[in-house]
């Protein structure tokens, strides 16, 4: 590289940048000094790492030198002319390495070149990370005696600084991935450990006991039957159980017995052979084989039929069963959770549910309460679902109106948790504003024969309670201060006192402790 010319130094540093481009840095490091070679004419070179207390050098990649050589050439701080470098940050080039006595030659190439009287000149840079040395860049060239020694020491600085800067990407890299498996493995604890308190929402006495029930029965492995009516949340605490178990890893199968016809629920229960029917053509696994190792929710269960239910008995007693057309046992290892709305017992005594089944599923029974016995949760319950579902459905809804909580609370429920969520996502469809008021819910919650929550009224009487829901917003967002009320209502402050008297309401609820 003896060529005057600064151009000539120029290729060499783009072919440089692109092969450390490379994501992985060690199958880049070769690369580095094949390049550098090639363009120093480079009897040999070498790339050396310090180790973490940088007290000593090994070589990281090489070229032009053996194994053998390769595993000889290591420095401590200080020691030879790659220790001095380490040592102290500054480039070190010997015109004639033979006649420097620091220059040890464990790599043995000094050795072997006076064997061909061929003088070497050998040039070290440091490599930098983060302000510190952590490396070094070493050739041995033939010596030149019209070469530019500055000037190449330069251009290896340049090359020595964009390894540096590549071994700090490389190393920000490898923390990003690092950060990113542990956040992934953070999830997917937290998944396991909220996933009761993210979906099964409420803090009444009814939740209570579904909170201690979930707790006590979720570590192990034993068959739970979760009874409640329909909307109540049954797969949710399905889901719990699951998501809380040491199974949490592992499949999560649902099935919906009630919504699969009799002719299929078999099959897909227990999977079939080639050939079980006529458009078998292929093995199919059945939901129990999916769910090995894991958890599978028989969703009303007490909509099987009595065929079903022998096979099913036999699963949770031999922890086996056979594939339609198929004559080969299958083991499977799965924790069944089995729901259902039917009197199971009424069902046993009819004869359409068989005893011993029952007794089988009926080990830890959880009970799923009514909403209209969780009255303390269903401004809980409205609120979240205004935030799931307004999100979903992009509208810019925030709350509930005093009038339209009132209005909740005094619903029995019929269709339970079910029926409060489409409530809230028909009342978010045709609000007009940020709030949800007693006018947005369906009519069967304003409906007296139905709800049985208002009185009959006239058209002056529902005016006034629109009315009167109206200040009651206004004197809550302003709290209590009536000139603020009357410019969000658009009118004057005396117009606002006059309604408030007319009403009976009082501002001084609304504002804020001092």
């Amino acid at each position: 590289m003896g060529a005057p010319d600064e151009v000539h130094r120029l290729p060499p540093l783009l072919e440089l940048s692109q092969a450390l481009a490379s994501t992985d840095l060690r199958a880049a490091l070769p690369r580095v000094l094949e390049i550098l070679s090639e363009s120093f004419g480079a009897i040999n070179g070498a790339i050396l790492l310090a180790d973490e207390e940088g007290k000593g050098l090994r070589i990281e990649a090489a070229r032009g030198l053996s194994r053998q050589a390769a595993e000889r050439a290591h420095y401590r701080a200080g020691e030879g002319i790659n220790g001095r470098v380490l040592a102290s940050g500054k480039a070190v080039v010997l015109p004639r390495a033979s006649q420097e006595p620091l220059f040890l030659d464990r790599t043995g190439v000094l050795k072997e070149q006076k064997r061909k009287q061929v003088e070497l000149s050998f040039f070290c840079v440091p490599v930098f990370l983060d302000q510190r040395t952590a490396g070094t860049l070493c050739f041995t060239v033939p010596h030149e005696p019209r070469r530019d020694y500055e000037r190449d020491t330069k251009v290896l600085q340049i090359a020595a600084s964009m390894v540096g800067l590549a071994m700090k990407v490389a190393r920000l890299v490898a923390a990003d991935r690092q950060r990113l498996v542990e956040e992934n493995q953070q999830l997917r604890k937290d998944l396991r450990e909220r996933y009761d308190l993210r979906h099964l929402i409420g803090h009444s006495h009814a939740m209570q006991r579904v909170y201690e029930a979930v707790a006590q029965a979720a570590p192990s492995s034993t068959t739970v039957l979760i009874r409640g009516e329909s909307g109540t949340g049954k797969e949710l605490a399905a889901h719990a159980l699951h998501y809380n178990s040491p199974r949490a890893d592992k499949p999560f199968i649902k099935v919906s017995c009630g919504a699969l016809p009799e002719n299929l629920i078999e099959s897909e229960l227990f999977g079939y052979e080639p050939g079980a029917f006529t458009d078998a053509r292929h093995q199919k696994k059945g939901r129990f084989e999916l769910a090995n190792g894991g958890t599978l929710f028989l969703d009303e269960v007490g909509e099987l039929s009595p065929a079903t239910q022998v096979k099913l008995l036999r699963v949770l007693q031999e922890r086996e069963f056979e594939r339609l057309g198929g004559i080969s046992p299958v083991k499977v290892d799965v924790r069944l959770v089995a729901a259902t709305h039917r009197d199971l017992e009424a069902a046993v005594r009819a004869g359409t549910f068989r005893e011993d089944l029952y007794y089988r599923l009926h080990v830890f029974e959880l009970f799923m309460p009514p909403l209209r016995e969780r009255q303390a949760d269903i401004v809980l319950l409205a609120d979240h679902f205004v935030e799931k579902i307004s999100a979903a459905q992009g509208k810019d809804v925030r709350r509930l109106s005093t009038s339209a909580i009132d209005m909740l609370v005094a619903y029995h429920w019929p269709g339970n948790v079910r029926e409060l969520e489409n409530c809230i996502e028909r009342a978010i469809l045709v609000a007009e504003g940020g709030v949800i008021h007693s006018h947005h819910l369906p009519p069967s919650l304003q409906t007296a024969e139905v709800s049985d929550t208002l009185p009959g009224a006239g058209l002056g009487a529902a005016v006034a309670a629109f009315e009167r829901d109206l200040l009651q917003d206004a004197l809550k967002s302003a709290r209590g201060n009536c000139s603020r009320a009357a410019r969000l209502l658009q009118t004057t402050e005396r117009i606002l006192n006059y309604k408030v008297r007319k009403y009976g309401l009082e501002p001084e609820r609304f504002r804020s402790p001092v």
